[in-house]
């Protein structure tokens, strides 16, 4: 069987389906033991993150799960816990979180909601301290090794590229694109009457495969002809 023969997995009829399917695949993910640290992402333009996060906190702690949910700052966390009253006890910021103090390590699952490249130190230092499995919901981390030093770059790629990806939902131009753990990345192309699997691959596509296979060409094809003018315009460097 190829990739692209692979029984379909359907996408998602609306937010709610998605946030049911990302919930099964959060609790799949963490609970394989595979890793400690996975992400799980709804890049919708315009998502309103903080009832999402409050509805997937609720269904992780009904699921069993004994939940920390922190934000990046105390502003949204503040939000959080005015509009999910039921869930204050266990809802803080990263300077709280970093200041907690405790005799045994702390093995619930960490909920971090939408860290940025600007909190890349702060959100480093508690993963590293924090004992139990992590879901980093909606983060924009892919930035934080941008514009510094070449050795602090590495290392930041480093941590970026510790986390596994438990659930993805993006909308493309023309296409949609999701990962469900413990399946793989599934590439769809919007046709007249719907959307339809187009490829499954093992690892998220950059943005030229997904171009590339969107648009029915062949991308091993376009990365040639891409390093061939990367060659070219370094040659006119030289």
């Amino acid at each position: 069987m190829t990739q692209s023969d692979a029984p379909c997995l359907a996408l998602p009829a609306d937010l709610l389906a998605a946030e049911e399917a990302m919930l099964q695949a959060a609790l799949a993910a963490v609970e394989s033991g595979d890793a400690k640290r996975w992400a799980a992402s709804l890049r919708f333009e315009g998502l309103r993150l903080l009832p999402v996060a409050l509805r997937l906190a609720r269904a992780l702690i009904a699921a069993g799960q004994q939940l920390l949910m922190v934000w990046p700052d105390a502003g949204a966390a503040a939000l959080a816990r005015r509009d999910g009253e039921d869930l204050k006890e266990v809802i803080l910021d990263f300077n709280q979180l970093k200041r907690a103090v405790s005799d045994a390590p702390d093995t619930r699952l960490l909920l971090a909601v939408n860290p940025s490249p600007a909190d890349y130190e702060d959100f480093q230092a508690l993963c590293e301290n924090h004992a139990g499995a992590i879901l980093m919901l909606n983060g924009r981390l892919e930035d934080a090794a941008v514009g510094i030093g070449s050795v602090a770059r590495e290392r930041r790629k480093g941590f970026v590229a510790s986390w596994q990806q438990a659930y993805w939902l993006q909308p493309l131009e023309g296409g949609a694109l999701m990962r469900c753990y413990p399946d793989d990345w599934r590439l769809y192309r919007q046709d007249p009457d719907g959307y339809r699997q187009l490829e499954v691959l093992p690892e998220r596509p950059d943005p030229d495969t997904t171009a590339a296979l969107l648009a029915g060409e062949d991308p091993d094809s376009i990365k040639q002809q891409l390093s061939g003018v990367d060659r070219f315009l370094d040659g006119l460097r030289n």
